[in-house]
């Protein structure tokens, strides 16, 4: 029987030398719930922009083992099969950081963040602590964390995926709504292969509060300026961009 794995990192910060300081995920095998946990030291030093985020300091890892020799990375290899699924929420981050690790998923794929875009299109927003209020996970958190033995703590590895467990939960109810009686998990498999057109307005650059189309019509150098130099761009905004130029 498959295995799902909901998995969060916590790092030194975001750039191309940052490292995982803090490895969580819990394990799902129909009832029993595993949960690993494990902070770690990097020869990277902890960034401030990043500390301020997730809280964690330099004097909390100091003497940590590294990732790869932590209980946490050591049972993920174990776990890393075509039969079990990944459950992430922005999974090429942390995947990304898993990479740095010598750690290559051979899992089937779920990014939440990525259902929550097809799902949720709406939204204002779509990171996991938005949801957190706005579904009012955050009310049920305390007695799901008490169960397995978790402190809940906000941009916290473990208390992220907690959250994420619950958000679960509400995108099950969602597919249902839109999509009846399909495979909860393939549909999730598929939502996650399948780019989203971004149909909101821009929130940034010199064309903001104007769509990709919008733009098009009136600059599409800019459009293939932000392809070319924008490093940040996630992949369904170049697929988005990709899609007005070729139109």
């Amino acid at each position: 029987m498959a295995k799902f794995i909901l998995l969060d990192t916590e790092t030194t910060g975001t750039g191309d030398s940052d490292r995982i300081i803090q490895l969580g995920f819990m394990v799902l095998n129909g009832k029993s719930v595993d949960v690993y946990n494990d902070f770690c030291s990097s020869d990277i030093p902890i960034g401030y922009g990043a500390m301020e985020v997730h809280g964690i300091t330099q004097e909390e890892i100091a003497g940590k083992p590294k990732c790869t020799e932590t209980d946490a990375f050591k049972a993920l290899e174990s776990l890393n099969t075509s039969d079990n699924v990944m459950i992430i929420h922005n999974a090429p981050f942390d995947l990304g950081m898993l990479a740095k690790e010598s750690f290559t998923s051979q899992m089937r794929l779920i990014d939440t963040l990525r259902c929550a875009k097809h799902l949720f299109e709406d939204e204002e927003a779509h990171r996991l602590q938005y949801f957190r209020y706005r579904l009012g996970l955050y009310k049920l958190e305390q007695a799901e964390a008490n169960a397995l033995g978790i402190v809940v703590k906000a941009h916290d590895a473990i208390g992220d995926v907690l959250v994420l467990k619950l958000f679960l939960t509400e995108l099950r109810k969602k597919l249902t709504e839109r999509f009846g009686t399909v495979n909860p998990i393939d549909k999730m498999v598929e939502l996650t292969q399948t780019p989203v057109f971004i149909t909101k307005p821009l929130k940034f650059g010199k064309h903001k509060g104007k769509t990709l189309n919008e733009i098009a019509n009136e600059d599409k150098k800019y459009l293939s300026w932000m392809v070319a130099n924008m490093e940040n761009l996630d992949e369904d905004m170049k697929y988005s961009i990709a899609r007005v130029l070729e139109a």
